[in-house]
């Protein structure tokens, strides 16, 4: 397999436990080359366990993991050259500058002088940070601070970046410009290995996603193939008066009617066909729809199925 072909990632059997508390269970993981794969979990599922053994901060108990082509054990050094990671927490230095916290980060990669002043110069433009270049970090936005962590994890040229939660805490403003920087890495042929629990997040991202729960992975594919596998999608109908309600529940013979908010839901997967013909069936019998609303299962619908609703949600549903 030539170095084009070789996934970035490959994890296989890969285990952690902490005393008695097992982290991860033997997961399995493949990444392309060049995408973005997402790696879904409730809190404490072992997501961040994960980034840090593929980015050599730990060692796993059992199972085997490469890199960039390289060992994460026998050749931590390789690797470490080969990624860049951002951690939840952001590592920038409030008390400098956004430049000097650049210009530190070329010193650590050992850039020469010049070329360390070009690269950080390039980086503040591409993130949009050349007007608040010279100003403390600590005056940043939680946004600004963000785009200049990830700029100083690019200071290595990397070919994996790990993003470990990235946009937790940002608005969406911000979050949507983190997003963008991330799909430009992409397409400069960077492979990104994102945590979240932003699930819109991942299905706006991610070529691939996998859910971990338990220390397994227990769901894993493209979100339209996650998505395929949850039942649930349907259209909801709204009428105007109970009479109409009455008779398009006749009409159609099926769904869950809700006399009080004057709708009825009715299976569906929402495609044009799907909801054409359902209008002409109502129309042919004249029952006059105000209105309606469409509902896919998203991967939030996914994630509940996977890794089942918080107690306090089960005991709202009841």
């Amino acid at each position: 397999m030539n170095q084009t072909t070789t996934p970035a990632i490959e994890v296989t059997r890969l285990s952690k436990a902490y005393g008695d508390k097992v982290v991860l269970d033997g997961i399995d993981l493949s990444v392309p080359r060049g995408t973005i794969f997402s790696l879904l979990g409730p809190n404490g599922a072992g997501k961040t366990t994960t980034v840090q053994i593929l980015s050599t901060l730990i060692r796993a108990d059992a199972g085997e993991a490469r890199v960039a082509g390289h060992d994460v054990r026998a050749a931590a050094q390789s690797v470490r050259a080969a990624i860049g990671v951002t951690g939840q927490f952001s590592a920038v230095d409030q008390l400098i500058t956004g430049e000097e916290n650049l210009a530190l980060m070329a010193d650590l990669h050992h850039l020469p002088r010049a070329e360390g002043r070009r690269v950080t110069a390039e980086l503040l433009a591409r993130f949009d940070l050349v007007q608040a270049a010279k100003k403390p970090a600590a005056t940043y936005s939680g946004g600004m601070r963000r785009r200049l962590d990830i700029a100083m994890t690019l200071i290595g040229s990397p070919h994996v970046i790990f993003l470990d939660e990235p946009t937790t805490g940002l608005d969406p403003r911000s979050r949507h410009a983190v997003w963008g920087i991330v799909r430009e890495l992409v397409a400069g042929g960077v492979t990104v290995f994102l945590t979240t629990q932003y699930l819109e997040e991942a299905d706006q991202l991610a070529d691939r996603v996998a859910v971990l729960n338990g220390g397994r992975i227990v769901a894993e594919g493209t979100p339209d193939e996650l998505k395929r596998l949850v039942p649930g999608g349907h259209v909801r109908l709204r009428f105007l008066d109970p009479a109409e309600l009455d008779r398009a529940a006749r009409v159609l013979d099926l769904g869950l009617r809700d006399d009080e908010a004057l709708t009825l839901q009715v299976p569906g997967d929402g495609g044009v066909h799907t909801l054409r013909a359902l209008l002409d069936v109502l129309d042919a019998h004249g029952v006059a729809v105000d209105s309606l609303t469409v509902h896919t299962p998203d991967l939030d619908d996914v994630f509940f199925a996977v890794t089942g609703r918080p107690e306090h949600e089960k005991v709202q549903s009841r």
